[in-house]
């Protein structure tokens, strides 16, 4: 393995550990309050499906089941499919590392 490749690999490493430390370190309300950036608000001035999931995924993460509930309750369905995708990729990223 390309010693660029290893320092890639672990700086994808760190990343996947100290991002959920940010979040659980941050408070609930972070990503409450400000303009919206969903393309979806800014030109057609309507709400998609994906509207609030941040909010909702940082309100889970926080255990405000009633906050996420009212940004986006398709939170609870996608917040445990991220954790198992967050979970595959980073023990993925691992076995590659221990194999170099």
């Amino acid at each position: 393995m390309k010693p660029l490749t290893k320092y890639w690999l672990w700086a994808k490493l760190i990343g996947y550990v100290l991002l959920p430390i940010f979040l659980l370190l941050a408070p609930a309300n972070l990503f409450d309050h400000g303009p919206p950036l969903c393309f979806s608000v800014i030109f057609l001035g309507m709400e998609c499906l994906g509207c609030g999931m941040t909010r909702s995924m940082m309100h889970l993460i926080h255990f405000e089941f009633q906050e996420a509930y009212y940004y986006n309750a398709l939170g609870f369905v996608v917040f445990p499919l991220l954790a198992w995708f967050w979970g595959k990729w980073f023990l993925k990223d691992l076995k590659k590392l221990r194999a170099s």
